[in-house]
């Protein structure tokens, strides 16, 4: 059935991406405490109205992501290489055609399976990338067989680390998007993100520190409607002496840029301070 809809043409999702994105805004108020409420913490400076266009203007990118991901059911390579241009792909492909396996990071900007798929097509290596499990069987395949169409290899986050090192001989790219919250239980660092003091993830650099994997974030705009640009920017060389935690840091930082340059972009239904930094300790 996904596959049916997905040979829908693009202008005929666009027009339904349009209209459910007014009716989730005028009608459904979809999500929309949850959205408004994190535009206050993060723009408490900008007016109403601003907060409001951003809130509108998200609504409807999110709904054109989503006919995008249903879209790219059915599509060829070649079509996801055309609409997802990597800008700087030399300077990615250094490491690995030195024979260095390399880690990038991304954030929920724009298409971010998009993102995935383009990258896989146009790298020349293979890509592994982390994802959380569903407990839905059902949604566990799709996710896995949407995601893995074009190549990319899917591994439990819990189990990135163990897995990495069986394929250590494997020259390979290691994706993970870290941008969202960590479970209380998991260990995790807190940062000033947005404005808010805000819990990362640190299981991407401790797996970078281990095997000294150099680390590039992945920075997606859109460049018209179901087109996107991807650019590569180093965060750390894999040699550099830093501090714990400061990997970490530069990826808040680089996640950070994106989101106040393009606002609309980022997943705003998703409940990013899902709990507050502890008074005492860490």
């Amino acid at each position: 059935m996904l596959k049916v809809f997905s040979r829908v043409p693009f202008w005929a999702l666009y027009g339904l991406a349009a209209f459910v994105a007014w009716l989730a805004f005028h009608v459904l108020r979809h999500r929309s405490h949850v959205i408004e409420a994190q535009l206050v913490k993060v723009f408490p400076a900008l007016g109403a109205e601003e907060r409001r266009g951003i809130h509108r203007q998200f609504l409807r990118n999110y709904c054109q992501v989503m006919v995008e991901i249903l879209k790219s059911a059915s599509m060829p390579e070649a079509s996801i290489a055309e609409r997802v241009q990597i800008v700087n792909l030399p300077t990615v492909r250094a490491d690995l055609d030195a024979g260095r396996s390399i880690m990038f990071m991304t954030s929920h900007m724009n298409n971010w399976e998009w993102l995935l798929q383009g990258v896989t097509v146009q790298l020349g290596y293979p890509v592994d990338a982390a994802y959380k499990p569903i407990r839905d069987p059902r949604g566990e395949r799709l996710l896995l067989e949407l995601r893995s169409r074009c190549g990319a290899r899917l591994v439990p986050a819990k189990d990135l680390l163990s897995d990495h090192l069986r394929r250590r001989n494997i020259v390979h790219a290691l994706a993970i998007n870290a941008d969202q919250a960590p479970a209380q239980k998991e260990r995790h660092q807190w940062t000033r993100f947005l404005g808010q003091d805000t819990a990362f993830y640190v299981g991407a650099e401790q797996i970078a520190r281990a095997t000294r994997l150099p680390i590039f974030y992945a920075s997606m705009r859109r460049v018209r409607r179901g087109y996107y640009a991807v650019t590569f920017t180093p965060l750390w060389d894999g040699r550099e002496r830093t501090e714990p935690g400061e990997l970490t840091e530069r990826y808040a930082r680089a996640c950070e840029a994106d989101v106040l340059e393009r606002p609309a972009d980022w997943l705003w239904t998703y409940r990013r301070w899902r709990f507050a930094k502890p008074l005492y300790g860490a």
